[in-house]
């Protein structure tokens, strides 16, 4: 269905991929994944049209419907919920909406307008020969936690998650036959994005999706396009099957090289011990044409590096740690938290869940002292000292400082070369400590915050949605730094491998303001309540 022929991107003196030919078969949901950085987006972008590459091509089969998920979030603020999801089918759209005018306008009297109602009704069976083009909105709306009532309000009044989410509606509403989807996970809660997993798997077409949610990529692709060597190379299966393969082709090309090495390493000592002795001469002459025609190839450096994550703290945690009692919290006269209450014991990690909108930032920003509660208390332990990871990191983040420097303004104290070692640590090496805090992307700010918490050395660590912007290897980082971290952790995620990584309790906020505390693991708490 889609074919890349001989492409190759370039930006400046950077080479992206080379050379690089596939062929995307329909009935497969591909995975694009790779290092940020990689080009994973600007290949997409190729894929879909969007841009150039610097020589090849991508073609599409003839009569196909490509649909790419959009990326401007305010492209139709006066638009209503229904119609920016309508418009994803433009043809369509434009029918209806002529149609509409038409009956309201136009001169019945005139046989033009006539004609053209009769032209417009064509249109509109061809595009929606069930007539369902109402009701299927309606359902994608309501699935993605949009109430009927709101259907008619302006995209301008969304916030920025919700706007991706009538994005990412407005893709999927025509079913095209060749979908692109970047990030399609961004800012969606669990429910929505089981939703569309289930809505993903249906899909008949051919299929290409980034997502650095690991369980996503498992339960939807198909294949994997390993975006990384300056190549793309598809295996077949999903993200797990990808790591094993991948893995397997790296050990079997090391155990080569070694293998080619130590037979270098003797024909060259027998050619210098033998070369000189006339009875060896000819069995030297040989091994020195052997080692000619070894074919040692470098092995090639990766694009992937795994950050080092962990977490220690200084000070050991007492037997009290953490009351949340009775927290209030209204903005005007949305009551976002209504009496919420537990209580933190020693060795808790918790992950807080809750579809958008519930108050899981609020409640984290009022634990951290971020915001001020209408009713209730917070209790800390007198031997508690947090740490915090805000979900507004990447705006937070800025100045003109280097990174160390940035670093250091939180702690004149603390010793350069433990900053500069940890910097390393989370992937910051050499020269790259020396960047500018503003001219670096949202996921080195992530990776800057979490080095910051580091530093810090707190005994209980709060993080709000730390995995966005973060790719595979920082994520799955990070999960193992929970895990192995001695102290108390509360982290707001809809990230669900991370969440199985380190939580041993989960507590849901309700959209009614009840809250769910469950003791247990996240495939516990789905099995207790009768979910796979």
């Amino acid at each position: 269905m889609v074919e890349v022929n001989n492409l190759t991107m370039r930006f400046a003196s950077q080479l992206l991929f080379e050379d690089i030919n596939l062929k995307l078969d329909a009935g497969k949901r591909y995975g694009l994944i790779g290092a940020n950085g990689a080009g994973k987006s600007t290949f997409m972008k190729i894929l879909a049209g969007i841009i150039e590459p610097t020589s090849g091509n991508v073609s599409v089969q003839n009569g196909l419907k490509v649909g790419v998920l959009g990326q401007n979030q305010f492209a139709f603020e006066n638009f209503t919920l229904k119609d920016a999801v309508m418009i994803g089918n433009k043809r369509l759209y434009d029918a209806i909406k002529e149609k509409e005018d038409l009956y309201i306008n136009g001169d019945f009297e005139d046989e033009k307008v006539n004609d053209r109602l009769a032209e417009l009704e064509i249109i509109c069976a061809e595009e929606d020969p069930t007539y369902e083009v109402d009701v299927n909105i309606e359902k994608i709306l309501c699935a993605l936690g949009f109430d009927v009532s709101t259907h008619q309000n302006l995209m301008s009044s969304l916030t920025s998650a919700d706007k991706f989410k009538i994005l990412l509606a407005q893709v999927l509403y025509p079913k095209p036959d060749v979908l692109f989807l970047d990030e399609p996970t961004n800012n969606l809660d669990l429910g929505a994005i089981s939703w569309l997993e289930e809505q993903l798997k249906r899909h008949e077409g051919t299929m290409v999706v980034i997502s650095h949610d690991r369980h996503f990529l498992n339960t939807v692709c198909t294949n994997i396009l390993d975006v990384d060597f300056r190549k793309i190379r598809e295996f077949s299966g999903n993200y797990d099957d990808w790591y094993i393969a991948a893995n397997l082709i790296q050990k079997q090309k090391e155990l080569e090289q070694s293998k080619k090495l130590k037979e270098k390493a003797e024909l060259e000592a027998f050619v210098r011990r033998f070369s000189a002795n006339a009875s060896k001469a000819k069995q030297a002459t040989s091994r020195q044409k052997q080692l000619e025609k070894l074919n040692i190839e470098e092995l090639q450096t990766s694009s992937r590096r795994d950050p080092s994550i962990v977490f220690k703290a200084k000070r050991d945690i007492g037997n009290e740690i953490l009351e949340i009692n009775d927290i209030k919290k209204s903005y005007g006269s949305n009551e976002v938290l209504k009496g919420i209450s537990f209580k933190i014991e020693k060795g808790d990690k918790v992950a807080i869940i809750g579809s958008n909108g519930v108050g899981k930032t609020t409640l984290l920003n009022i634990i951290m002292g971020e915001l001020k509660q209408d009713g209730g208390e917070i209790k800390w332990g007198a031997t508690i000292e947090p740490s915090y990871f805000p979900q507004n990191t990447t705006e937070i983040i800025n100045g003109d400082e280097q990174l160390f420097e940035w670093l250091q303004g939180y702690d004149a104290n603390k010793d350069l070369d433990e900053i500069r070692k940890c910097l390393g640590r989370m992937l910051f090496s050499g020269e790259e400590q020396k960047k500018s805090i503003q001219n670096i992307s949202g996921g080195e700010k992530h990776r800057m915050m979490l080095s910051k918490m580091m530093l810090q050395k707190g005994n209980f660590l709060v993080l709000d949605e730390p995995d966005n912007h973060l790719d595979l290897e920082a994520i799955i980082a990070l999960g193992e730094g929970l895990y192995n971290f001695v102290g108390n952790v509360i982290c707001v995620t809809h990230d669900r491998e991370l969440i199985d990584a380190f939580a041993n309790r989960i507590i849901e906020i309700k959209p009614d303001g009840s809250v769910v505390d469950f003791k247990g693991d996240y495939e516990a708490y789905k099995e207790s309540l009768g979910e796979e």
